[in-house]
């Protein structure tokens, strides 16, 4: 059975493809830099900062990670034992238990997100306008509504 032919893409496709790859490197780089600095891996610091916004289930964090529940349950420890995290009872299921970011969990996550400075540069020297349009381009890409 033959298989249908897709069409190369065009060589400004191709560009734009390799510029993300190139923006989503540079992020991963200095993520893991940030993270670095807190003495934190780069799991830890993605699951601090999820859970710096709102309290969340092991099984729905390990969804928003793409992991194992069982390695949550290992990083949400480590993370605990740091005064980082606790797990308290869902209020509307006493038998879900929540991991929420204390205080200084909430700071670290705030600094983490602070100290990621190779987008805000380049993104300061652009109008709001381009600003807008390149947020609203992104979120057409990734299929979010504005």
């Amino acid at each position: 059975m033959a298989t249908p032919h897709t069409p190369r893409p065009d060589a400004l496709t191709m560009e734009v493809v390799d510029l993300i790859g190139s923006v989503v490197a540079r992020y991963h780089e200095e993520y893991e830099a940030a993270a670095a600095d807190h003495a934190l891996t780069g799991a830890q610091a993605k699951l601090l900062s999820l859970l710096s916004l709102e309290p969340l289930p092991m099984r729905k964090l390990a969804h928003k990670l793409k992991c194992e529940p069982s390695n949550v349950t290992g990083i949400v420890d480590r993370l605990e034992s740091r005064g980082l995290v606790e797990r308290r009872p869902d209020p509307a299921d006493r038998r879900v238990k929540l991991a929420a970011a204390t205080d200084d969990g909430r700071r670290v996550a705030r600094s983490l997100r602070e100290s990621l400075r190779f987008a805000r540069e380049p993104l300061a020297g652009l109008s709001e306008e381009e600003r807008l349009t390149l947020r609203d381009l992104l979120r057409r890409m990734v299929g979010v509504e504005g």
